[in-house]
């Protein structure tokens, strides 16, 4: 999971660059370094909003100035433009970014909206996203590697809904519960 540092480091790279006119600044000065005076007029900015911008590019460490008699010269910082990217955009970076949004929260979200204050069904989703949810909610009362006759696992559901042979059906039919023919035998198919 990507830790509030890395995120905010992330978000500010992104805000820094989500600019048309900070973007212009960092072409102009990879191909030399700049004024100001010289930046405003090529970009066609005033001279404080463009001291903005550069502000920002080198708040994430982008830019950078040096006194050159009464000018500041900025240049852009290639290397770290180059080592931010390629570290903060990198495959393994970029999907520890929804870790934080797991399946869990979605399904916190659809059992608030489909379940009563006692934890029972009160209607069943149309959607077969949603039903998911509530099935891995429902699937929760079965204990991993033991195995329960129908008319236990009846009484089990029973106790979420009173449709219990489509809850029944519908744990098989996803593959969170497995059964033996005949009316054998139920059990849940992960090993938790």
């Amino acid at each position: 999971m990507a830790t509030p540092v890395q995120e905010n480091e992330l978000l500010a790279f992104f805000k820094a660059l989500a600019d048309e006119n900070r973007l212009k600044i960092i072409g102009l000065l990879a191909q030399q370094p700049r004024s100001v005076e010289d930046l405003s007029a090529a970009i066609g900015l005033g001279m404080s909003t463009t001291s903005h911008h550069l502000a920002r590019l080198a708040k994430v460490g982008l830019t950078s100035a040096q006194t050159d008699g009464h000018y500041f010269i900025y240049s852009l910082h290639t290397d770290a433009l180059k080592e931010m990217s390629q570290r903060l955009l990198h495959d393994d970076q970029i999907r520890q970014l929804s870790e934080p949004v797991s399946s869990d929260a979605y399904d916190q979200k659809i059992l608030s909206n489909f379940l009563d204050g006692d934890g029972r069904i009160k209607t069943f989703p149309a959607q077969d996203k949603k039903l998911q949810a509530i099935l891995r909610y429902v699937v929760k009362a079965f204990e991993p590697g033991e195995r329960y006759p129908e008319k236990q696992v009846n009484e089990i559901l029973l106790r979420y809904n009173e449709d219990t042979a489509f809850l029944r059906r519908s744990l098989v039919e996803y593959r969170l519960m497995q059964r033996e023919g005949g009316g054998g035998a139920y059990w849940r198919t992960d090993e938790e």
